[in-house]
């Protein structure tokens, strides 16, 4: 057996008796004075559960709920947000950002300071010690079940079982597979949870945000020499994003997920730009937030954000009646 295999099954087992001991009530759950909506996934890696919280945020703005979103990223050096965090805030003003890598605590000061009626846990699927009233995981329909194996031999974080206790899966990137292949995604899955509301989606973009804070629309990559780069967890799906949308991809860079950029990093993406004939820099927007302080100056090529956002492209009747169902719990507690 070769090592990583090794390391996955003791990494298996430990997850598996950690889950049990929740299961059965040997560990014990917090339960707070707020409904608690937890967005998560199976898998290590950009699954697109960032613009899911942002969907899900928006809808409980629409319902004129009071929410919170809480997130176990870390602050930079400089005491600014870090990329997931800084995103989420940007795109979801009047809803709260609590950063704790402790949950229950966290949700204390949501409740305490913000007055939060739901909390929305981002990346919370495996963080069982907050109770929470709905589980949705988002499931990348390009790479669903990380390989078929734990970490570190795969990129699974658990079992596909551990589907078990979720209420709903997201399935992102829909756009990008096969419909022979989006089927036997689910059925993978309803064999797991037949109970499971399943939910199509894809990641649509929306325009571009260039470094002083314009938007352009997005006819007007077309044609365009683009150089691009992101640290996420899929650079794939975003470097094929770019291709679908008409530019003309003369080099790209990927980073590490939640890369910490440097100065020299941002030098070092212009020079090979600059070297492909580039007309174009474009990153991800949570890469944008965190490059944006180097990325500023009059030289060309400039530098853009592609936006994108959430769209369910089916089963979005199935969640939306799962949220709804939590409000109206909220409604009868009051």
């Amino acid at each position: 057996m070769s090592l990583l295999g090794a390391a996955s099954l003791g990494y298996g087992l430990i997850v598996r008796v950690r889950n049990a001991l929740y299961d059965q009530r040997v560990l014990r759950t917090a339960r707070v004075n707020a409904a608690v909506l937890s967005v998560g996934n199976l898998t290590t890696g950009g699954t697109g559960k960032t613009p899911l919280v942002i969907w899900l945020c928006r809808l409980l703005q629409e319902r004129r709920v009071r929410s919170a979103i809480l997130t176990r990223g870390y602050k930079m050096q400089q005491g600014a947000l870090s990329d997931e965090p800084a995103l989420l805030a940007e795109a979801c003003p009047g809803v709260a950002v609590v950063v704790n890598p402790d949950r229950v605590a966290g949700a204390a000061e949501a409740i305490r300071s913000h007055g939060a009626q739901v909390l929305v846990m981002d990346d919370g699927f495996q963080h069982r010690r907050l109770a929470r009233d709905l589980d949705i995981v988002a499931i990348d329909a390009t790479r669903p079940f990380g390989y078929g194996r734990i970490l570190p031999a795969g990129l699974l974080r658990e079992s596909v079982t551990g589907l078990r206790r979720a209420h709903a899966v997201v399935l992102t990137r829909c756009d990008q597979v096969a419909e022979e292949k989006l089927q036997q995604i689910e059925q993978q899955i309803r064999r797991t949870n037949r109970g499971l509301v399943v939910v199509r989606s894809v990641h649509a973009p929306v325009g571009i945000r260039t470094a002083d804070g314009a938007e352009i629309g997005l006819d007007r990559i077309r044609g365009q020499r683009v150089f691009a780069f992101c640290g996420i967890g899929n650079p794939a799906a975003f470097f094929a994003t770019v291709e679908r949308l008409g530019g003309v991809l003369v080099g790209s860079q990927a980073y590490d997920d939640h890369h910490p950029y440097a100065g020299s990093d941002w030098d070092r993406i212009r020079r090979e730009a600059v070297a492909q004939g580039a007309t174009l820099i474009l990153t991800t927007q949570k890469d944008g937030t965190k490059i944006a302080r180097w990325a500023n100056g009059p030289e060309p090529p400039s530098p853009a954000c592609l936006a994108v956002e959430l769209r369910l492209t089916a089963g979005a009747d199935g969640l939306t009646a799962l949220i709804e169902r939590v409000l109206t719990g909220i409604m009868l507690r009051r």
